[in-house]
Order: structure tokens, then C-alpha cells, then sequence
């Protein structure tokens, strides 16, 4: 997916003024928050529940070296291949090499944030190898040539009507407005795709150490098809979904699924190790576990670990109430919301998203929101402030050159000339027409941003220098 994050404020101009996306996104939201709060007021220990989840989660990050080490060791003493890659261009290759090494050419795949953020998709059709999304969403968004804009719930800035459409046009679906009946359309159109696939593909919501499972929960039973019905498997993890134990997992999997759909449980909870054992009645032959760095150790040594707590349910998305307004799309990459502006900077350079931090009213929802008790809002003003800084240096050389020019009366006088000119030949040529007749003058960038909201005057015709020089200078 291609990095836009850098124009968030355009795009979310343009989806502010989108009527059928503010629809969907109200529509959405909404739901998915109101049922979250529901299904936590269940219980009487929420708070403890979270601080519990929390703590598992930064036991995780300490350990994660030797946790991850306790991890392949486990799946290679279950007959699977654990595979190492530093970036997206090796985690790419590290799949093609299995295709091409067990000749795979139709894969389906469930749902997987990691490998949107890898692009695998586009990468693997340029090699000639098909790959079926399976996932509801995830393959709505296939069809639609789009992306996904949210982390649970892929088509949120679409309303039924959209998909309705959609399935009409690229499907030939009959005539429906029923989502059941849609939903059975799909049902149907996918199944033989599971059965002709010669491999599999998934990404993991959790990684248990002590045994060496991987972990998915869905709720349309497509990730157990994708997983345990082609002869190979791949999982593509990113490395900080690593924890410790079962019993870690019991406390999570409790705190996921209420905070992503307001569900006390999802349908699916698929774990698996390695290839099918004999006497199994399914299962893969060959199971191929790919660790996704791709920037996660810079984090990992930064002031921002916490960030790989993370357990992507979306809850701080649905709680925003900028993503409630602009929805996914506009953050510009495979993570939007409060949890993207933090990571995608972080990820992709802070230089290359540094609209994402200010994208925020810091009103704390998003932390009340997070399952695991992220302090998203601090992090946020941090990396605010990180980027003031790294600016700071450009700005203290035009300070000083300012201050040269100001300090030197020659350079003063001809920059003021200079000025002049310059600020009539704006308005002259780019200038914007006013209701009085007059123009009002839009500057270049990086200087339009001051002129988007105000006059800018030109000039005076004639400094004070110069006429002091006309009128008083002789006296």
C-alpha cells in the first residue's frame, strides 16, 4: 500500500465533505463502540482485567528476545520451519521461495494486518500467483481494488447499499438487500476456493512460547478452512505477538474480542504448531512460520515499546472521535487511528507521516478504550514533540540568517526590495479575486499555509528609507 500519510489533511478535507462515507462511518462506529462498553460493564473486574492484560503484555516486550527463541524452537520440534525477515522485501521473498520451492500457484488467505503492511498481494501476482482474500471484509476490499480502513472491520467506510452494489457489478449477484442472503451469496462463491487452493495463508493474533501456537479468532470460520485445508500453510507474524503462556492467553483472549466487536467470545479459536501429525484427520503437510521485524526492533529500543503492546482490536479507532469523522483511509497507511499515528510514524519515519501525531484531540478516549491501557495521548505529544525538534535546526538557521540580513542595513534595504516585488507579482499572477475587487495574495509554498485564512498584504510601494531619502534626507 503506498504511503499517503503525509497528506492526512487533504484527505480528510475530502472525506469531511463525503456524505455516504460519513454514513457508513457513523453507522459503524457507533455500533462497534456502544456494544464494546456493553460487554465490558458485564463484568464486575474490568478494570483489573485490563491492568492484568496490560501487564502480560509488557511481561511480553521484557522477555521478547528469549520468548521468541522458546517459540521457534517449539515449532521446529513440531515439524514446522520458522523463517526470519528483517523488512517487508524479505518476508516477500521468504513466501515466494515456498511457493516456488512446493510449486503453489492459488493460494487463500485469512485475515492479516501484516500482510497488508508487506504488500504481499500485489507482490505475489506480479510473480503469477493468485491469491483469494477470505475474510468478508478483507475480501470485499480485493474486489473493490481498494484498502482496508480498519483493523477489525476492513469496509467500515462502506454501507451496505455500497457492497450491495459492488456484488451486483463485479459478481452478478441477484437483486438483494438482505445481508444474509449476500453474506450466503459469498458463502458459496468462496468455497471452492479453499478446495482448489494449493496453499494457505494467515497472520496470528497471538504466539504462545511455551508450546510454539499460533493463534488466529475469527468468526467466519475461514481462517480454519485457509489453515487446515490446503497442503501448506504460511503464517506471516509480526514478532511482538509473542506471550509467554496460556494462562496469558486466557487473560487475552477474554479482552479482544469484547474490545474489537462487543463479543463476550469470537465464533473460531484456531491455534496450530506445525504441520498435521500422523493420525490427524486434517491439517497441512508442510507449515511455514514467517517473523516479521519491518521495524519492530527500532521501536522495541525506542522510548516507545509500549506501542508493541498492542493487541489489535481497534477499540481506540471506534473511540476517536477524528476517525469517527475521516475515517481510515485518510491516515494514509495499513494502520489509521490513534494507535496508527503512533505506529506508522514509526514504522515508515516520522518524516513520512508527520501529520499523524497532531491528528488527535487528546481527549484520552482512546486510552479508556484500550483493552491493554496504551497511554496513546502521551505518546502522541512525545512524538509531537520529536518533530518539533528534528525541525528546530532548519529553524534556527533561518533565525540566524534572519538576524544576518536584519543586522546588515545593504541586505535589509534589497530584501525589502526584493519583497516588494515579489509579493505584487504574486498577487498579480496567482493572486485570488475578493468581493471588493480587490485581490488577496496566496503565497508559495511552504508559506501558503499563513495565507489560506487571511489577507496577506502586499508591500508598500515606497519604504520608509526610501522616503525619508525623498523628504528629509537633505534636511
Amino acid at each position: 500500500m503506498e504511503l499517503t500519510a503525509n497528506r492526512f489533511n487533504q484527505s480528510a478535507v475530502i472525506a469531511l465533505e463525503d456524505i455516504t462515507l460519513q454514513t457508513a462511518l457513523e453507522r459503524a462506529t457507533s455500533n462497534a463502540d456502544r456494544r464494546r462498553r456493553a460487554v465490558l460493564a458485564e463484568l464486575d473486574h474490568t478494570a483489573a482485567l485490563r491492568q492484568q492484560g496490560r501487564a502480560s503484555r509488557l511481561r511480553a516486550l521484557h522477555d521478547l528476545p528469549e520468548l521468541l527463541e522458546q517459540l521457534e524452537a517449539n515449532i521446529t520440534a513440531n515439524g514446522g520451519h520458522v523463517l526470519w525477515a528483517a523488512d517487508a522485501a524479505e518476508a516477500n521473498q521468504h513466501v515466494l521461495d515456498i511457493c516456488r520451492k512446493h510449486n503453489l500457484k492459488r493460494g487463500v488467505k485469512s485475515k492479516s494486518m501484516a500482510t497488508e503492511e508487506i504488500g504481499l498481494l500485489p507482490f505475489l501476482e506480479k510473480h503469477g500467483i493468485r491469491m483469494i482474500e477470505t475474510d468478508l471484509g478483507e475480501y470485499i476490499v480485493q474486489i473493490d481494488e481498494s484498502h482496508p480502513s480498519h483493523i477489525i472491520m476492513p469496509v467500515m467506510h462502506m454501507t451496505k447499499e455500497q457492497i450491495r452494489d459492488l456484488f451486483m457489478e463485479k459478481l452478478n449477484m441477484p437483486p438483494t438487500d438482505d445481508a444474509a442472503e449476500m453474506t450466503k451469496f459469498i458463502r458459496g462463491h468462496l468455497r471452492q476456493e479453499y478446495l482448489q487452493a494449493d496453499f494457505g495463508m494467515s497472520g496470528g493474533n497471538f504466539m504462545i512460547a511455551e508450546t510454539g501456537t499460533v493463534v488466529i479468532v475469527t468468526n467466519e470460520g475461514n481462517g480454519r478452512l485457509s489453515t487446515g485445508v490446503p497442503p501448506v500453510h504460511i503464517a506471516v507474524v509480526g514478532i511482538e505477538k509473542v506471550i509467554p503462556t496460556w494462562e496469558d492467553f486466557a487473560t487475552l483472549v477474554q479482552l479482544l474480542p469484547r474490545s474489537g466487536t462487543g463479543q463476550r467470545m469470537t465464533v473460531y479459536v484456531n491455534g496450530f504448531s506445525g504441520p498435521a501429525r500422523a493420525g490427524e484427520p486434517d491439517g497441512p503437510q508442510e507449515f511455514y512460520l514467517i517473523l516479521l521485524d519491518n521495524g519492530r526492533s527500532d521501536i522495541y529500543a525506542s522510548d516507545y515499546t509500549e506501542a508493541l503492546a498492542c493487541i489489535r482490536c481497534g477499540a481506540c479507532l471506534n473511540a476517536c472521535p477524528v476517525y469517527q469523522n475521516v475515517g481510515g483511509h485518510s491516515y494514509g497507511w495499513v494502520y489509521p487511528g490513534p494507535i496508527g499515528a503512533i505506529v506508522t510514524p514509526l514504522l515508515k519515519g516520522k518524516e513520512n507521516a508527520a501529520p499523524l501525531p497532531f491528528a488527535s484531540s487528546l481527549c484520552g478516549a482512546c486510552r479508556q478504550a484500550c483493552p491493554v491501557d496504551i497511554n496513546i495521548p502521551d505518546m502522541l505529544l512525545a512524538l509531537r514533540h520529536d518533530l518539533q525538534h528534528e525541525q528546530e535546526a532548519m529553524w534556527q538557521l533561518g533565525m540566524k540568517a534572519y538576524a544576518f540580513g536584519f543586522s546588515h542595513p545593504l541586505l535589509y534595504e534589497m530584501g525589502g526590495r526584493a519583497a516588494a516585488a515579489a509579493s505584487q507579482a504574486v498577487i498579480d499572477g496567482i493572486g485570488v479575486d475578493k468581493p471588493d475587487g480587490k485581490k488577496l495574495s496566496q503565497l508559495p509554498p511552504p508559506l501558503s499555509g499563513w495565507t489560506q485564512n487571511r489577507d496577506f498584504p502586499p508591500f508598500a510601494p515606497q519604504s520608509f528609507r526610501d522616503w525619508w531619502r525623498q523628504n528629509r534626507g537633505k534636511k
